[in-house]
C-alpha cells in the first residue's frame, strides 16, 4: 500500500508506477505535502481561497445590508422596504425567466471525436474516502464497470491516515495495479479538497476525474469525457456529467431530491454553459484536464464546497466547463436530519464562494464579467434558501386572513406560485431529459420540500461564523437499495445527436447520448 511518491500539484506528476511498487515518501515530505494540500492556494493566490474570510469591504457592506434588512422590518411605508421588495422582485422574475429558457432550450452537450482505444488519453481516477468501509466494495464493482482500457486508467483511492476501518477493508480486497491506496497525513482543514489535491500529487493522467464513494458512473460517462476533450481546444477545463440518485424511489424526500437534480444538472447547468457562464460544478463526476487544474492550483481546502468554487475560478482564469450526457446515481439521504447536514454544508460553501468570486483581486483576470451568473446561480440559491420559509409564510398569512390580505400580499402570492410553476415545470423537463420517471403528486408536494431549505440556510449561517471549515460528511450505505447492478440510465438520444469530425474543434455541439435510453432502473440499483 503506497502513501507517497514525487511530485507537485503544480508541475507534471512523473510516469505511472505499477500499484505493487512501493514507492513510499518521507515522513517529513509526506507531510510538506499536506501541508501544501491544505495551504497551497491560500498561499500562493490568497485572493482565491477561502481561508481568508471576508474583507473589509464586503463585511461592511453586509453589515449595511443587514441594517436595512432592520430598518425595513421595523415598517413597511418606507424606502428601504421598497428598495429590498423592488431588488427581490428583479431577482425573482431573473430566476423564473432562467428556468423558462431552461425549459424551452434543449441541452447543447459537448461535442466528441470518436477515439479507437489506442488514442485515448490517460486518466486518473481520484475517489477521497473517509469511513466508507461499508460502500467501498460496491465502489469498486462500479468501477470496474467503466469502459476504459485498463493500461490507460489509474484509480488513486485518497484515505485519511486514521481511518483505520477504510484502509483495512481496502487491503482486504486485494486491488489490481490500476488501483493504489493514498494515506493523507493528518492535518486541518480535514476535508474533502484537502484529500484530493494531495492524492493529485500521485496523478499522471491527462485527465483527472472525481467520484464519491457510493457513485454508479455510466460505464461510457469516462470515454464520453475523453472524446469530448480531443474535440475541443485547450480552454475547456472540465466537463461536468449529471447526477442523480439510485435510491429516488425510497421515499417522498429522495423523490423530491430526485427533481432538484434533474432539474440542475438537466436543465439549468446546460443553459448556463449554453450562456458561456461559468458552471457551479457538482462534487463528483468532474473530468478535468490535468494541466489547466494543476495551473489553477487545484481545490481550495478551505471551501466546503470546493467544487462550485473551482467552475468560477477556472472561468476567471479564462477557461470554461462544458456538460456531457451519460448520468452518474448517487445515494440520497433518506431521512430530514441527514439532508439538513449536507444542505447546511452546500449553502455554507456557497455563502464562502460568493465571498471569495466577489472580491476584488478575482475578476476580470481573463476580462469577463462574472457578477451576474455569480448572483443567479450561487446568491440566489443562498437567498432563496433563507428567504422562502418567512416569505411563504407571510404570503399564506396574508392571504388567509380573513380575506383582509392586502394587494402587496396578493402580489406576493402571484409571485411565489409563479416560482412554484417554474421549478415543476424544469424538474419536470429535467427527468424527462434524463430518462427518469416523474409523479404528478410529486411535484405538486415540491412547496413542502422548500422549507427545509430555510432550516439547512439558517444552520449554515451560523456555521460559517461558528465553524467555517468544519464538513458535515454524508454517512453512505444506509439506503435499503442495496442491489448490485453498477450501470446508470443513460438519458434518451437526441434526433440531433452527431459526432465531430476528427479534426473538428468546438465549444459546444449538439446533444450527444451514447445509447438509446434504458428502462429506468430505480427499482433496481447499483451498489
Amino acid at each position: 500500500m503506497d502513501d507517497g511518491q514525487r511530485g507537485s500539484i503544480n508541475s507534471p506528476a512523473p510516469g505511472p508506477v505499477p500499484g505493487r511498487d512501493r514507492v513510499d515518501a518521507p515522513e517529513l515530505l509526506a507531510r510538506l505535502w499536506a501541508s501544501d494540500a491544505a495551504e497551497g492556494l491560500a498561499q500562493r493566490t490568497p485572493a482565491f481561497s477561502a481561508k481568508g474570510g471576508l474583507s473589509r469591504g464586503q463585511a461592511g457592506a453586509l453589515v449595511i445590508g443587514f441594517a436595512l434588512l432592520l430598518i425595513a422590518a421595523a415598517g413597511r411605508a418606507n424606502w428601504e422596504a421598497s428598495l429590498l421588495a423592488a431588488i427581490a422582485a428583479l431577482l425573482f422574475s431573473a430566476l423564473v425567466l432562467l428556468r423558462l429558457l431552461a425549459c424551452l432550450l434543449p441541452p447543447a452537450w459537448a461535442r466528441r471525436r470518436e477515439l479507437r482505444d489506442c488514442a485515448l488519453p490517460r486518466v486518473s481516477i481520484i475517489i477521497a474516502l473517509y469511513r466508507e468501509s461499508a460502500v467501498l466494495p460496491v465502489l469498486v464493482a462500479a468501477l470496474e464497470a467503466i469502459d476504459y482500457p485498463a493500461d490507460r486508467l489509474e484509480i488513486r483511492l485518497a484515505l485519511e491516515v486514521d481511518d483505520h476501518e477504510t484502509i483495512a477493508a481496502a487491503r482486504a480486497l486485494d486491488l489490481d495495479h490500476k488501483y493504489r491506496v493514498i494515506l493523507v497525513p493528518e492535518g486541518g482543514p480535514r476535508t474533502k479538497p484537502r484529500a484530493l489535491n494531495y492524492a493529485l500529487r500521485f496523478c499522471s493522467g491527462e485527465i483527472v476525474t472525481i467520484h464519491d464513494a457510493e457513485d454508479r458512473p455510466h460505464p461510457r460517462q469516462l470515454r464520453i469525457a475523453a472524446e469530448s476533450f480531443a474535440a475541443a481546444g485547450p480552454d475547456l477545463a472540465c466537463l461536468q456529467a449529471p447526477l442523480n440518485w439510485f435510491n429516488r424511489r425510497e421515499c417522498w424526500l429522495t423523490r423530491q431530491f430526485a427533481l432538484e437534480y434533474a432539474s440542475h444538472f438537466h436543465a439549468l447547468l446546460p443553459l448556463y454553459a449554453r450562456l458561456r457562464w461559468p458552471l457551479p460544478l457538482g462534487g463528483t463526476s468532474n473530468h478535468f484536464r490535468t494541466a489547466a487544474l494543476r495551473r489553477a492550483g487545484g481545490w481550495d481546502a478551505w471551501n466546503v464546497t470546493e467544487d462550485a468554487d473551482l467552475g468560477f475560478r477556472l472561468h476567471a482564469m479564462g477557461y470554461r466547463c462544458d456538460v456531457i450526457a451519460p448520468l452518474t446515481l448517487e445515494e440520497a439521504p433518506t431521512q430530514v436530519w441527514p439532508w439538513i447536514c449536507q444542505r447546511t454544508r452546500w449553502l455554507k460553501g456557497y455563502a464562502q464562494t460568493l465571498a471569495v468570486h466577489s472580491r476584488g483581486g478575482t475578476r476580470d483576470l481573463a476580462g469577463r464579467p462574472t457578477v451576474l451568473a455569480l448572483a443567479l446561480t450561487l446568491g440566489a440559491a443562498l437567498v432563496s434558501a433563507l428567504a422562502h420559509a418567512p416569505l411563504a409564510a407571510l404570503c399564506l398569512w396574508g392571504l388567509l386572513d380573513a380575506g383582509t390580505g392586502s394587494a402587496d400580499d396578493v402580489l406576493y402570492g402571484g409571485f411565489l406560485l409563479a416560482g412554484y410553476a417554474a421549478s415543476a415545470a424544469t424538474a419536470a423537463t429535467g427527468m424527462r431529459r434524463a430518462g427518469l420517471p416523474v409523479r404528478l403528486g410529486d411535484l405538486l408536494s415540491m412547496p413542502l420540500y422548500w422549507p427545509l431549505q430555510s432550516w439547512a440556510a439558517a444552520r449554515a449561517l451560523y456555521q460559517l461564523v461558528t465553524r467555517p471549515y468544519f464538513w458535515d460528511k454524508t454517512e453512505h450505505g444506509v439506503s435499503t437499495y442495496t442491489d448490485q447492478a453498477c450501470i446508470s440510465p443513460s438519458p434518451p438520444r437526441s434526433s440531433c445527436s452527431e459526432f465531430a469530425s476528427p479534426s473538428s474543434s468546438s465549444d459546444a455541439g449538439a446533444p450527444d447520448s451514447p445509447s438509446a435510453p434504458n428502462a429506468d432502473r430505480g427499482s433496481s440499483p447499483g451498489p
